[in-house]
């Protein structure tokens, strides 16, 4: 008789078409569980057509991408496994500094999702539709044949761009802040003492009276491995200069310079002809295929003692290697005999100094200079964990991403960020619903008609603007969000509402021009009041004049200051698109090109030529 339930019967013989519509309507996760019922229904949820159908639900990437990616993966299943698992990195990204705008976009690559820095620029007289987006790379993440996930930072130091391999650490769900962190990690051969029975029946109790360190000598191996795993110290613990010199220490090591075979495209143009379409498909499987091979160089864990012969893992980097770089970059020697640690004790405490202690007392070698600084901490050190305790819990040292949800508070739909860490902070984008029909990203530019140069302005500043709804005080109101600004000098505060409408309050004032841009007569279907931003109490706390915003036949929108005439006008922005058809430029060095951390209020971004005649010599070029 047999023994698999009499409803898995009825689902094996449903043909592949129906079964592949019922399965729509379950998670990834329930036909995991499915698979679990019985054999029977596990043969028949790896069907390549329900895997297929998922991918498709998860929305990320258009039906014909996803055939041609699965060329590059073991099957749709693995696939599946890795949209599900970026889905949520997908969208904007800010940080306040600069002033003039940090913003990324992360969008679909080439099986994998690419984080594009959106540069302050000026458009010249093909306007935004038309004339090349200035974007610079921030990082990629590459699906593996398997469906996991390979992360690189990019950047760019001495005149040549760079790669900085790590691993994604973690993506929640819910995420709205992405991290660049530092992670330890144990050689591989403690990952497998881990996996050991040994620890297994060990109870909450008994893990809680563990020590970490060598002091803890009644214990096995495999217990204080865990040991440490289990007091292992937060990145985000340590102190700003910590994390600042150990991000730039590890960048420093695992940096690999881009190959040849490597500067081609990251996504697909929007060249629709099949020669061309071919060639791109070509260009995108050889750049991923050798990026994802440079990437697995060597090994996840590699024991550099036990297999002196492998090449290291891109990855990671043992902390002996650490102690070398910082012997050149600070030209200290460091001895591992006792004498030497206590004759330079009295020396002037440098970083490297105090990477030198803290190394030396993970290797249990003598340090009296550490322990002193202990002894006496002053209050602020206290804050913070020390950098020894960090590097305590593992052997190996590598970069890492992790997108994790934390309870923010925002003001006019900007976030209030952290000064001092390298994070991206992500803004939600809301979809136009029939009550919010104007919610979403708008570009413009100010003047009129609409980005049309003058003799003495050949340029336009773009502007990006997030538009929202709140509700204050009985009214409803549409607010424009500033997250980008393309002067040379920054004119208004990042994060500042550019205006704001009451929908609800209609405009009694004309709009003063007839005809648009192309001498086309113009309709006007809506007019709101509202206030403007103006010169008030200063940079950071701007005041507001009053003005209206109007609502175009052709949908696009203006809002216009009463007093000065001025006008801003804006239209609604296909991101993705724009920078399919934008020019790329080089990023900044790979800390700074996560999240510019120091205050500016020029254009930082611009290390190339300026961002004008780079884009006019280009369109010149295409004509």
């Amino acid at each position: 008789m047999s023994l698999e339930p009499f409803g898995s019967t009825l689902l094996v013989a449903l043909p592949d078409d129906v079964l592949t519509i019922v399965t729509r309507s379950l998670s990834p996760r329930d036909i995991c569980n499915l698979a679990l019922c019985c054999r029977s229904l596990h043969d028949l949820v790896a069907s390549e057509k329900i895997w297929l159908t998922q991918c498709d639900m998860v929305g990320i990437v258009p039906h014909h991408e996803l055939i041609q990616w699965r060329n590059a993966v073991s099957s749709y299943k693995a696939l599946c496994s890795f949209l599900f698992t970026v889905k949520p990195l997908m969208g904007i990204w800010v940080h306040q500094n600069p002033e003039l705008g940090n913003v990324v976009y992360v969008m679909p690559g080439f099986v994998s999702v690419v984080g594009c820095r959106i540069i302050p620029q000026e458009l010249g007289p093909l306007g935004i539709e038309d004339g090349p987006i200035l974007w610079a790379p921030v990082f990629e993440i590459f699906c593996d044949f398997d469906g996991s996930t390979a992360f690189y930072l990019h950047g760019r130091e001495k005149g040549s761009d760079y790669l900085y391999p790590g691993s994604v650490k973690s993506i929640d769900l819910h995420c709205n802040v992405l991290l660049l962190e530092v992670e330890t990690r144990p050689r591989r051969n403690e990952v497998r003492l881990l996996q050991s029975r040994s620890f297994v029946h060990y109870s909450e109790k008994d893990v809680s009276k563990r020590h970490v360190g060598r002091t803890s000598s009644g214990l096995s191996r495999s217990q204080r491995v865990y040991s440490q795993f289990e007091a292992s110290v937060a990145f985000s613990r340590l102190g700003f200069s910590d994390r600042r010199s150990l991000l730039e220490v590890i960048t420093g090591q695992v940096r690999l310079k881009v190959p040849d075979s490597a500067i081609g495209p990251m996504f697909p143009s929007m060249r629709t002809d099949e020669d061309s379409v071919s060639k791109d498909m070509a260009l995108l499987s050889e750049r991923r295929s050798v990026l994802v091979q440079m990437h697995k160089l060597g090994g996840t864990h590699v024991d550099w003692k036990l297999s002196a012969q492998l090449p290291p893992d891109p990855t990671q980097l043992e902390l002996s290697d650490i102690k070398k770089t910082l012997e050149r970059s600070s030209g200290l020697h460091y001895s591992t005999s006792e004498d030497d640690g206590h004759s330079q004790s009295n020396k002037k405490k440098t970083l490297g100094r105090y990477f030198r202690d803290s190394i030396n007392q993970i290797l249990g070698k003598s340090n009296g200079g550490l322990a002193a600084s202990k002894n006496g901490s002053s209050s602020s050190d206290s804050k913070h964990a020390q950098l020894s305790e960090f590097l305590r819990s593992g052997d190996t040292i590598g970069l890492t991403l992790a997108a994790s949800a934390m309870k923010l508070s925002s003001y006019r739909a900007w976030p209030n960020m952290h000064d001092s860490r390298y994070a991206l902070y992500k803004l939600p984008l809301r979809i136009p619903t029939a009550d919010e029909e104007y919610a979403g990203l708008w570009g413009g530019t100010f003047g009129w008609p609409p980005g049309k140069p003058t003799e003495d302005k050949p340029g336009k500043a773009l502007f990006f603007l997030l538009l929202s709804y709140e509700e204050s005080q009985g009214q409803r109101l549409l607010i424009a969000t500033k997250i980008l600004e393309g002067t040379h000098y920054v004119l208004h505060p990042n994060g500042s509402a550019m205006f704001m409408v009451n929908v609800d309050d209609v405009s009694p004032d004309p709009f003063p021009w007839d005809v648009d841009a192309d001498s086309l007569p113009l309709v006007v279907k809506h007019a709101f009041s509202g206030e403007g931003i103006a010169n008030g109490y200063g940079f950071r706390y701007p005041g507001s004049k009053p003005g209206s915003l109007f609502v175009f036949e052709n949908g696009h929108l203006a809002f216009i200051w009463k007093e000065t005439k001025a006008v801003l006008t804006l239209q609604r922005l296909n991101l993705q698109e724009l920078l399919k058809k934008g020019e790329k430029v080089h990023a900044l060095p790979p800390t700074a090109n996560f999240s510019y951390l120091t205050k500016s209020y020029s254009n930082v971004f611009a290390g190339f030529p300026n961002s004008s005649s780079c884009l006019y010599s280009s369109q010149r070029q295409r004509r």
